[in-house]
C-alpha cells in the first residue's frame, strides 16, 4: 500500500466514524422541515451561513510567505501521483485559508507550525523552509511525521501536534475535493438490484411468486421508475 492508500484508508476510518456521530440526533421531526426549506432556497446555505462565508472570503488570513509554505506543504503530505494530482493541486491552502478564518483556534496552532518549519530549515539548511530542497524539507517532517519515542527531541510534542492537524486538514480538505471525489471513486447513493427472494428459499416455504406481479417488481428496466398503487391497493406499475 502506497503513501496515497494509507492515507486514503486513514481518512476514511474516519470519515465512517464522523457519520456514525452525526447520526445520532433524536430530534429528527423538528429539524427536517428548516434542512428541506434551506436546501430548496439556498442550496443548503441559509441567508445567515452565506453572509458569514462571504464575509469569511473577503478577508485573508495566511501572508504571502505562509500561503507558499503551505502549497509546498500540503503536497508533500499528499503527493501527486500518475492519475491524481496533489493536495495542493487540488486547492487544499485555499481551504486552509477558510478554515483557519472558521475556525480561529486553529490560527495559532498552524502559524506557529509554519514558524517552525522556517525555524528548523534555517537552523539546519541555513535557508527558510519553503527554499529548502524537497530532501531536506522531507528530513524535517520525518522528524515529527514519524516521531522515535525513544529519542525525544525539541521538537515534541507541540510540533508532532502541529503536523498531526496539517495531515487531518489536508486529508479532509483533499477527499471533500472535486479531485478528492473522484480519486474516491464515490458515485453518490445508488439504487440496489432487488431479483426477488431466491428459488430455494420460495420452496422452503412453500410459496411462490404471482407471476404478474413479480415480472413488474423484478422488471430492471423500469427500476428508475416510482411505484404506484390504485386505491385498492393493487400494484399499477
Amino acid at each position: 500500500m502506497d503513501r496515497r492508500d494509507s492515507l486514503k484508508s486513514m481518512f476514511l476510518g474516519s470519515l465512517g466514524t464522523g457519520l456514525l456521530l452525526t447520526g445520532c440526533n433524536t430530534d429528527v421531526a423538528a429539524t427536517t422541515p428548516e434542512i428541506a426549506k434551506a436546501a430548496e432556497d439556498y442550496f443548503g446555505r441559509t441567508p445567515k451561513e452565506a453572509a458569514l462565508i462571504e464575509e469569511l472570503n473577503s478577508e485573508q488570513f495566511f501572508n504571502e510567505h505562509e500561503m507558499e509554505t503551505l502549497n509546498i506543504l500540503c503536497a508533500l503530505i499528499l503527493p501527486a501521483n500518475d492519475e491524481y494530482g496533489s493536495a495542493t493541486d487540488a486547492g487544499v491552502p485555499d481551504f486552509l485559508e477558510f478554515i483557519v478564518k472558521d475556525m480561529p483556534h486553529l490560527q495559532t496552532p498552524i502559524r506557529g507550525g509554519l514558524m517552525w518549519l522556517d525555524h528548523a530549515s534555517n537552523s539546519k539548511f541555513n535557508t527558510e523552509f519553503k527554499e529548502a530542497s524537497e530532501e531536506n524539507q522531507k528530513a524535517i517532517l520525518d522528524t515529527v511525521a514519524f516521531p522515535d519515542p525513544d529519542k525525544p527531541s525539541w521538537e515534541q510534542p507541540v510540533q508532532v501536534q502541529f503536523f498531526s492537524l496539517m495531515r487531518n486538514l489536508t486529508m479532509t480538505g483533499y477527499y471533500t475535493s472535486e479531485m478528492g471525489i473522484k480519486d474516491l471513486d464515490y458515485k453518490g447513493n445508488q439504487p440496489n438490484i432487488w431479483d426477488g427472494v431466491p428459488e430455494e428459499v420460495l420452496q422452503k416455504h412453500g410459496v411462490s411468486y404471482d407471476p404478474e406481479w413479480i415480472a413488474k417488481c423484478v422488471d430492471q428496466s423500469q427500476r428508475g421508475v416510482a411505484a404506484a398503487w390504485d386505491d385498492e391497493g393493487n400494484l399499477i406499475t
